[in-house]
């Protein structure tokens, strides 16, 4: 009786969809972020992630829902770290401008794209050289966080998706108090380029490594769609606990258009 059971037992796993027993130790995180103006302290928007983890803590996907000020979805982030957590395929869809940007994965190889408002989309190829991409900058970070706390200053090729190419950025660590509980990181461009372009400027809790702040240029543009927009963007609270439909939430949500900057 005991073998049969085991028996039944063993068929009814086997015929079990494997995807289905990996969704449910599948771990889910929200965290929202919120950016200003740098120089006036205005609320511009809000960005509310969601992280699909797997069992082991492995970053699989995030989800970033952008909101006006008055809670507005008006652009989103999908982005998948499972072939490259470095270079995630991503992609950026903006309701305000009808601006897209983003990298994907097609026929094996990695494909930049963008489309300016009122343009058709633009693409190009990408060689197999190590890349940094979008949100993979953090997951660069993470990873030399030794060698850049030591005093390092080291070199990547980050992709710039408006100009469809990657190019050669250095980052290094910034002076910070001691008991500031702070360790900052500065991309730049690398040369003497890096002397007239704006720099990003990365701010982590050492005791954690939990990002706590960016400043520069934003991902997103004014509400045109014409340029950058100069932002600090704080994550003041730690990610919390969510569920699936959370994160599907993230994605359903109807995106529309309102007013950021201006």
């Amino acid at each position: 009786m005991v073998r049969s059971a085991a028996a039944l037992l063993l068929v009814l796993l086997s015929a079990l969809p494997w995807s289905s027993l990996r969704a449910a130790d599948t771990r889910y995180l929200t965290d929202t972020a919120w950016a200003r103006d740098p120089v006036d302290q205005r609320l511009l928007y809000r960005e509310q992630h969601g992280l699909r983890l797997a069992p082991d803590g492995r970053l699989l996907e995030r989800r970033v829902l952008y909101r006006c000020a008055d809670g507005t979805a008006f652009a989103r982030k999908r982005v998948d770290y499972r072939a490259d957590a470095e270079a995630p395929a991503f992609a950026l869809d903006d309701a305000r401008s009808g601006y897209r940007e983003g990298l994907r994965l097609r026929e094996g190889r990695r494909e930049v794209f963008v489309q300016n408002p009122g343009e058709t989309e633009r693409s190009a190829w990408l060689d197999d050289a190590p890349l940094v991409a979008d949100a993979g900058f953090d997951q660069w970070t993470r990873a030399r966080w030794d060698q850049l706390s030591a005093g390092e200053r080291l070199r990547l090729r980050f992709l710039v998706p408006s100009r469809l190419s990657a190019y050669t950025f250095s980052v290094q660590a910034l002076p910070t108090r001691p008991d500031s509980g702070e360790q900052r990181f500065r991309l730049r461009l690398s040369g003497w380029l890096g002397w007239l372009a704006p720099h990003i400027d990365v701010s982590y809790a050492t005791r954690d490594r939990r990002l706590l702040r960016f400043e520069g240029l934003s991902n997103l543009r004014d509400d045109r769609g014409e340029r950058p927009l100069l932002v600090r963007i704080d994550f003041p609270e730690p990610a919390q606990p969510a569920s699936a439909a959370d994160f599907a939430a993230l994605d359903a949500e109807p995106l529309r258009a309102c007013r950021v900057s201006g």
